[in-house]
């Protein structure tokens, strides 16, 4: 039963963390991110910002992940980095220092005041840091389960003599240490169970001591393995260099165990305290030890992993030659195949998005997020790019293909954001609230997709060839489409008279991705104008048209015999 409480315990310090830290992500995710990126030039400010957003988030993993990509972006450098990670571990020891006092009758308040926010509040952020105070709260009754349970088994004589068989091992306990932070994400829960074996005995001041060099320790390598996954060298730096401070840290207090311990028990005889003081003190002596040598590690570090050369980055503009500006006629041609490369990563996305429905699959929902950003870039680099081309006089036939250009690279990236910005937050939606589309539903929006994605490949060549008839088919399809998506529409409608109870969960959704796939489609036949004009094959304006049948009529009405 003890042991069970003493899990039971952990279980709830660490799912009081994650509201802390998940309340003030949502609450001043985006502030936290702005203000850690202005950490650019010196390493003592850097180390200050890392401090504070760690103060905030109660997680220097999350300060890690959020520092590693900024370093591999090259918002920040790498030395200046390492002084934030520095900041975010001595920023992670404060809320140890507040859980070391006898604090537990604050617990029932922040409760009571966190509910009532969250509960009664209309406003996010409020309800947001009422999660906050939800999870302060949790922490704090969670320490005060821990030491009650804790207490009974003081005088067990078992448990006594198996702890102290584990803890007369100083790397022992450095290593269980590493591996409890290493599982649980966090060195406060592992500093905080510590504190509460150190303040019932059941472990000695120096063994105490190691199991928070453990902490230190194991909450360094989740970043590690986090960076692993990109294979980028720049993002594997920053954890690979933060664990060797550590690392290097451990190293030196290691011997000095007992000594260190018997220091601690001078300056305060409460042993959660000493085990609380010693996590500050290490952190801030690591602090003081690497702030000054950071660059000759991060020289270290970039020799160690040197930046491979990249493959081939999709945003990237592969046919944008400089050297061709000169002759307008061969810098849009070099345009206008940029324009197919951004054409093909907008397929590509197009084609994945039917795929990121049917499968619910995150991992590509995020992956389809990311190519809109290379289509982003591609299209600010064309427009740039043709922009530098019309500083000189065109004649009329280039100046008409370089708005072409400008015109259809417009669409493809306005296409892009479509999928992105509300294909991909329906898929997100459907994926979160685990909604299925009707086995005839899929199948409708599946078959219009596929039309659309076969007009893309149209307009594609439509815009290269500037062959007519593929103009007139892509407009000829165009009315199809609407066909189809009215008939879709009207097919889910009747599904849902039929109480359809798939139908009836998915509707607006439903009714979303038809209508955003027939707005691409829009933006798909936009190419074939400009062909069909040149051509002489468009209609001038119906509306002016019909004002003219309008005006007929009375005349030809009064020239009939009365």
């Amino acid at each position: 039963m003890v042991l069970l409480d003493l899990v039971g315990g952990v279980a709830l310090l660490l799912w009081g963390l994650h509201m802390v830290q998940s309340g003030v992500m949502r609450a001043y995710g985006a502030e936290l991110r702005r203000f850690l990126s202005q950490a650019l030039r010196n390493r003592f400010r850097a180390f200050a910002f890392g401090l504070v957003v760690t103060a905030l988030l109660q997680s220097s993993t999350a300060t890690a992940l959020m520092t590693t990509s900024f370093t591999a972006d090259g918002v920040v450098t790498l030395a200046c980095a390492l002084a934030i990670m520095l900041g975010a571990n001595v920023g992670t020891t404060l809320i140890v220092q507040v859980l070391s006092f006898d604090v537990s009758a604050v617990s029932p308040v922040l409760l009571l005041a966190g509910l009532i926010a969250f509960k009664n509040s209309t406003r996010t952020r409020v309800r947001d840091l009422g999660r906050v105070s939800i999870g302060l709260g949790l922490m704090l009754l969670s320490l005060h389960i821990l030491l009650g349970t804790l207490a009974p088994a003081e005088n067990a004589p078992g448990v006594r003599a198996l702890l102290a068989a584990v803890t007369n091992e100083p790397i022992l306990c450095v290593l269980l240490g590493t591996i409890f932070a290493w599982a649980a994400h966090s060195s406060v829960a592992v500093v905080v169970l510590t504190m509460s074996l150190a303040y019932s005995s059941f472990v000695t001041p120096a063994a105490a001591i190691a199991l928070v060099l453990g902490a230190n320790l194991g909450s360094a390598i989740n970043p590690v393995f986090a960076a692993g996954g990109s294979r980028d060298p720049m993002a594997q730096r920053l954890p690979l260099g933060n664990l060797l401070n550590r690392l290097v840290g451990c190293a030196l207090v290691l011997p000095f165990l007992h000594p260190i311990a018997g220091l601690m028990d001078a300056i305060d005889v409460n042993p959660a305290r000493q085990a609380a003081d010693f996590h500050t003190a290490f952190n801030l002596a690591l602090a003081a030890l690497f702030i000054l040598p950071l660059n000759r590690l991060a020289a270290l570090l970039i020799r160690l992993m040197p930046e491979r050369r990249k493959a081939t980055d999709p945003s990237t503009p592969l046919y944008l030659d400089a050297s061709a500006l000169a002759t307008p006629t061969i810098a849009l041609t070099c345009a206008a195949r940029e324009v197919m490369h951004m054409g093909d990563i907008v397929e590509a996305m197009l084609r994945q998005t039917m795929t990121a429905f049917l499968t619910d699959d995150r991992r590509l929902v995020s992956e389809i997020e990311r190519m809109d950003n290379s289509v982003d870039r591609l299209h600010e680099a064309i427009k740039l790019y043709v922009t530098e081309i019309t500083r000189e006089s065109l004649d009329g036939q280039n100046g008409q293909r370089a708005m072409e250009i400008i015109a259809f690279s417009i669409n493809l990236e306005h296409i892009g954001d479509i999928i992105d910005k509300n294909l991909m937050e329906l898929a997100g939606k459907k994926i979160k609230n685990r909604l299925k589309f009707s086995e005839e539903g899929a199948a409708d929006i599946g078959a219009l997709h596929q039309r659309v994605v076969d007009s893309l490949k149209l307009a594609l060549g439509v815009f290269m060839s500037g062959e007519v008839a593929i103009a007139r088919q892509l407009l000829r399809e165009k009315v199809q489409i609407r066909e189809v998506e009215r008939a879709a529409a009207e097919a889910h409608f009747a599904r849902l008279r039929e109480g359809r109870p798939e139908s009836i969960e998915t509707s607006s959704l439903h009714i979303d991705v038809l209508r955003d796939l027939k707005r691409i489609h829009s933006h798909i036949c936009s190419v074939a104008y400009p062909v069909l004009e040149a051509a002489g094959e468009l209609q001038s304006s119906r509306l002016k048209e019909a004002a003219r049948r309008r005006r007929a009529r009375p005349a030809q009405s009064s020239e009939q015999p009365q």
